[in-house]
């Protein structure tokens, strides 16, 4: 006999059946008692059916090298009930075990061709429809399914955030991608339920739905007792599951499609009525391992695998509609093989349409599609001097970059409908630099909130808000507290628009209070000095501003690129720069400005120049622009050595021709970055200059030293300081060689 256990499942299902040895109903259930008619329990078993082939058929296909994933869904094929029991309008979440659900969602569509579908993702095809032959996904736009990669429960977050936008959008009067009565279904794994990430969505949920925000998401829980190799304790989830506030927890029997779909009518009825969350813990098997590669004989016994075999939910189907006479077992096995068939002949032809074959072709989806939509129109002066009330008499008056930031805030608040503003104390406190000051009162709590004190909740919210047509500005407290959240940015919110060819896109400004430069404040969690997260990130766009007015006008580019070009942008905000007035002097106010009109921004990669040389180019951002401004006026004044200041502005994409163009011809290049020697952005700049510029220029960096920020006046050691930057100036320019110590 093989030792195949995809050949043993499909094998048993054929003798089982025509022997009549099928799993008894652990339910007791009937079509009639669950309201499922004859007609749809026969459509639900073929999805079943069509999903078990099509696992069967991607290991066929691995081993002639024709397919490249094998994680099926082969144990959960109950869930086909949920892609009849919500709507195509319920926008769906889905986890890597969805194939029954996908198939029978998209039956809703009439023509669809699901099989065929299926088959060009799992042959990595350039024409599958959704991902274009990037990854293995479920996800359909027509089926409102955002493509998700192998995920652990990294969708919960957004989802939760999706399922907060439907309320706040109608509140807004702003228009849904969904009806104001729709829900979000969001399935996962039992492993994925204990998931740091799972745990801040359901936490989420809960505390909103505590306080009475509506919060319509059904989270299913698809509990098959493993994780990979880790068993799930007894009734762990049950019990933690049921203790959640605010949120109804239901079961079911997955293998049992009376069961389930009993529980589903409910859950959705009970969801879609009280706008609450709800739990539905659907018990199941797993069959086939984990993936192809994975051995269960190491960590399972043969009497464990084969019980879970024998309590495959296609024989429990199977069972149910020949004792209710609907098929017999003959129409069973006929169904059966046909589908085989079916799958087989699709997958010829599947394996041989075309692929991505060229960088170009693969990396076409990386950046979104910019959408023909017109800004909004600048509101008029009389709007704006009611919005901005007793500070109207303060903007013709130079003031800080927190003062302007906040005034560009306003305004794009009042430009912007869909935009809101959210994150850890922005509210009544106006956060903790006094940024978002006024804009509660200004915008009201539906446009301006706090969150949870949860990273991952902020960004989660955020991505599942833009899935409904919001623009949101979420705000990250301090820079080293995005890493508690960062995957919602990097496998999340950043891959959307590739692994979907564009037609999903999670358009946001991330406001980010960070570096360094505190006077020794708060430590490396509050003085982090380290943008490398960011910077590996395809298509994200990193913003650092270092004056008042370029904060300004920055914004407001970031916020257009995000509405028109549907695109994520990471807005730095320089903490030491927030409250700055002086640059050489003090009480000099040579770093105070004026709010710039309304009108006025800085396109995405326009640098800033300062000054003019070809002795000395000086290339930095955020706090090194400061620095080197003040080290730029002690070389001219002591030294008679001129400088050119190209502050970078945006850090990614980096204007890479423009740059080199500037620096042509300079005899010196100085790389100033207060982020770490390691892995900083200095390295880029360097490697920019080697690679570009036909002539090589002497070339010096000064940076922050590979070590985290300490306490106290220690903190500053580390760092670049203007008395270094001078010394390295003239060193690399041999105007005179010195040796210093950053001070």
């Amino acid at each position: 006999m093989s030792t195949n256990r995809a050949e043993l499942v499909d094998q048993n299902f054929t003798a089982f059946v025509s022997a009549g040895t099928l799993p008894e109903s652990k339910t007791g259930l009937t079509l009639a008692d669950a309201g499922l008619s004859p007609q749809a329990a026969c459509d639900l078993f073929e999805s079943q059916v069509m999903s078990r082939h099509l696992d069967i058929t991607a290991r066929l296909l691995k081993t002639r090298g024709e397919s490249f994933y094998t994680i099926g869904s082969s144990g959960h094929e109950g869930n086909a009930v949920f892609g009849m029991s919500f709507r195509l309008s319920d926008m769906a979440f889905l986890h890597y075990r969805s194939g029954a659900l996908f198939l029978q969602r998209q039956k809703q569509i009439p023509g669809s061709t699901p099989i065929w579908d299926m088959l060009l993702s799992l042959a990595a095809s350039a024409e599958d429809p959704i991902s274009g032959g990037r990854h293995k996904v479920f996800g359909s736009l027509p089926l409102m399914v955002p493509p998700q990669t192998s995920t652990i429960a990294s969708h919960l977050p957004k989802a939760v955030g999706m399922a907060l936008s439907i309320r706040r959008a109608k509140d807004l009067g702003l228009p849904s991608r969904v009806p104001d009565d729709a829900i979000v279904l969001c399935n996962f794994g039992d492993a994925s339920h204990n998931h740091a990430t799972a745990l801040s969505a359901f936490n989420a949920a809960s505390w909103a739905a505590y306080q009475n925000v509506p919060v319509p998401i059904v989270f299913i829980c698809e509990d098959n007792g493993i994780g990979i190799s880790v068993a799930t304790p007894g009734d762990w989830l049950r019990t933690v599951a049921e203790s959640k506030p605010a949120m109804r927890y239901m079961q079911c029997d997955g293998r049992d499609l009376a069961s389930t779909f009993q529980a589903a009518t409910a859950v959705v009825d009970y969801t879609r009525r009280t706008r609450k969350p709800s739990f539905l813990h659907m018990k199941t098997v797993r069959l086939l391992g984990h993936a192809g590669s994975d051995m269960e004989q190491q960590y399972l016994s043969n009497t464990q695998i084969e019980t879970a075999e024998r309590d495959d939910p296609l024989l429990h189907s199977a069972r149910l509609l020949i004792e209710e006479g609907v098929l017999s077992a003959e129409a069973v096995l006929n169904l059966y093989e046909s589908m085989r068939a079916r799958v087989n002949r699709a997958a010829e032809h599947a394996i041989v349409r075309p692929k991505l074959l060229t960088p170009v072709e693969v990396m076409a989806s990386v950046v979104p599609p910019k959408l023909a939509v017109d800004l909004p129109p600048l509101p008029d002066q009389a709007a704006r001097e009611r919005l901005f009330g007793s500070d109207w008499r303060y903007m013709d008056k130079p003031q800080h970059m927190a003062k302007l930031l906040n005034w560009a805030l306003a305004d794009i608040l009042l430009r912007y409908r869909n935009t809101v503003v959210f994150g850890e104390d922005v509210a009544q406190k106006g956060g903790v630099y006094n940024v978002t000051n006024g804009l509660f009162t200004k915008f009201g709590p539906r446009r301006v909130f706090n969150s949870l004190l949860d990273e991952t909740s902020i960004l989660g919210t955020a991505i599942g808000m833009a899935h409904n047509g919001f623009l949101p500005i979420p705000e990250i407290q301090f820079l080293a507290y995005v890493h508690n959240a960062e995957d919602q940015l990097r496998g999340e919110a950043s891959t959307l628009s590739f692994f979907s060819e564009g037609r999903f896109t999670n358009p946001m400004v991330i406001r980010i209070a960070g570096l360094a430069y505190q006077k020794g404040f708060g430590g490396h969690f509050h003085n982090d000095n380290s943008l490398a997260v960011f910077r590996d990130l395809p298509g994200v766009i990193i913003a650092c501003p270092s004056t008042p007015a370029d904060a300004a006008m920055m914004l407001r580019s970031a916020v257009r690129a995000a509405y028109q070009e549907q695109r994520i942008v990471v807005f730095v905000e320089p903490i030491a720069l927030y409250m700055t007035k002086d640059l050489v002097e003090p009480n000099d106010g040579g770093w105070l400005q004026h709010y710039p009109d309304p009108a006025l921004d800085i396109p995405v990669g326009e640098f800033g120049v300062y000054g003019d040389s070809d002795e000395l180019a000086i290339i930095t951002y955020g706090n090194g622009t400061y620095l080197s401004r003040q080290a730029a006026a002690e070389l001219e004044a002591k030294h008679k050595l001129r400088v050119k200041i190209i502050d970078l502005r945006w850090l990614a994409p980096l204007n890479e021709a423009a740059i080199a163009a500037a620096v042509s011809g300079i005899k010196s290049v100085l790389v100033v970055d207060e982020c770490r020697r390691t892995g900083s952005q200095s390295e880029a700049l360097v490697t920019l200059l080697v690679e570009r510029l036909a002539t090589l220029p002497r070339i010096k960096r000064v940076t922050a030293e590979d070590c985290f920020i300490p306490l106290g006046k220690a903190a500053t050691v580390l760092l670049p300081s203007k008395e270094a930057i001078v010394a390295a100036a003239l060193e690399v320019t041999q105007s005179k060689v010195t040796k210093s110590k950053r001070k």
